[in-house]
């Protein structure tokens, strides 16, 4: 296996945080509350959707700060996965990661953006808009890890101020609906173990899939033993106050009647807050704003295809790292792929399909943090979880809940994803004949 080239820039905290925080608010939280609502219409249960999905994501936070500072090293799953288990499983972890984990939800972030541009201004070409903001973001990561890093810092900051000021302006000035925020009865609670509140929890779970983007960078993290479960934890709970505030402004300012089946969500709630000439205003904000995922998914996601080419001789040549330190190849593959996803599929399909097979990842990688205290006890752990083993635990319990009713009544989705495991076996088989 080659030795991982030093990259000449490291990460600071506020970056990673930055990371974080831009990979998680972004798509999910702007778009899924109009397919949750077509199901469920208790305001309670609504909320305690992104309060449990929060949840979820710091037991997650807590269990991967304890792996990520123990095995310090970039690629995520893919590296805890390969020492924990087999390297199969690992490679089928980064594969899904690089198809799956950033090129379809830096679609997903694109084609969202498309959708509120057109909203906003109609005369504007869609989907040019989309695959040039993709481009040019590349071209910025490419140039330097340097450049990035500010580029993310700045939009970072911009998108949690104007969030923060949209729900601040929004209590000020929204005519309250109908609808109760605390539970009203035995109906409100039952909801909360209803087939619909799992299945909506997949969209959830999709709107804070980016609490793990900081593992992916971790050699290049400035003291990442130290640093790295700061990053996770404070990105991750910084979160989960803005969904829960976010999400309460819109069903609290917002008939559900005018929010069910859509797509622009802000766009939506915006309009009801402040008329069509407001509306249109923080719908292109959040267009915006939906630069700033884009930008940390094309940031993070190379670096998984990168690591994956260091170890294995067929990937190798995505490993190589310009002069500036940054992997220009995986990068340039992970634009191919986000480029098909944005010509070739709708919002949606990419929602649905991503959904299920990250979260199985996720679960096994926490499942790991068992068997690696059982494997390796002597193992150093500079950060041990928080809450060990209940946290993790919760994770698992929920998130296999989760993947139960996904499977069960989501059967075509499942089978996609499964499908996707089949090609990266595939891909892994052939690696290892030309290996041999």
């Amino acid at each position: 296996m080659s030795q991982p080239i030093a990259p000449a820039y490291k990460i600071s905290v506020l970056t990673g945080i930055s990371i974080v925080v831009a990979n998680m608010v972004g798509t999910g939280v702007f778009t899924s509350l109009g397919f949750q609502v077509i199901d469920i219409q208790s305001g309670f249960a609504l909320l305690m959707l992104w309060a449990v999905g929060g949840v979820i994501a710091l037991c997650g936070a807590l269990s991967y700060g304890e792996l990520a500072a123990a095995m310090p090293r970039s690629g995520g799953e893919y590296h805890y996965l390969s020492k924990i288990y087999h390297p199969a499983l690992g490679f089928l972890s980064g594969w899904v990661s690089a198809t799956v984990g950033f090129a379809a939800p830096t679609a997903a972030a694109a084609l969202a953006l498309e959708q509120y541009a057109a909203s906003v201004w109609p005369g504007l070409p869609p989907k040019l808009l989309a695959v040039s903001v993709v481009l040019l973001l590349t071209l910025v990561h490419g140039i330097s890890s340097r450049a990035g890093s500010r580029l993310q810092v700045a939009v970072t900051a911009i998108k949690v101020v104007v969030l923060v000021g949209f729900i601040g302006v929004g209590l000020l000035v929204a005519t309250p609906q109908p609808l109760a925020f605390a539970p009203q009865g035995p109906a409100d609670w039952r909801v909360l173990l209803s087939p619909a509140f799992a299945v909506s929890l997949i969209f959830v779970s999709y709107a804070y899939s980016g609490w793990n983007a900081a593992v992916y960078l971790t050699g290049e993290i400035d003291q990442p033993q130290r640093n790295l479960p700061r990053i996770l934890l404070t990105g991750t709970a910084l979160v989960l106050v803005l969904y829960v505030a976010l999400n309460f402004i819109f069903l609290y300012s917002t008939p559900i009647s005018a929010l069910k089946g859509q797509v622009e969500v802000g766009f939506v709630a915006a309009t009801s807050l402040f008329g069509p000439g407001g509306g249109r205003l923080m719908g292109g904000l959040i267009a915006a704003l939906l630069v700033s995922t884009i930008s940390s998914m094309i940031f993070a996601g190379p670096r998984i295809v990168q690591v994956m080419g260091e170890d294995l001789p067929a990937l190798r040549f995505l490993a190589k790292r310009s002069a500036a330190g940054v992997p220009v190849r995986a990068l340039l593959f992970q634009l191919a792929l986000t480029l098909l996803f944005v010509l070739e599929s709708s919002f949606a399909q990419v929602v649905v399909y991503a959904g299920f097979i990250l979260t199985l990842f996720t679960f096994l990688t926490v499942l790991g943090l068992f068997v690696l205290r059982v494997r390796q006890p002597e193992l150093v752990r500079p950060y041990r979880a928080w809450g060990y083993p209940l946290t993790p635990l919760l994770f698992l319990l929920l998130n296999g809940w989760t993947l139960w009713y996904i499977a069960r009544d989501k059967p075509t989705e499942t089978l996609y994803g499964l499908a996707t495991l089949v090609a990266g076996l595939l891909v892994y088989g052939l690696s290892r004949l030309r290996k041999n």
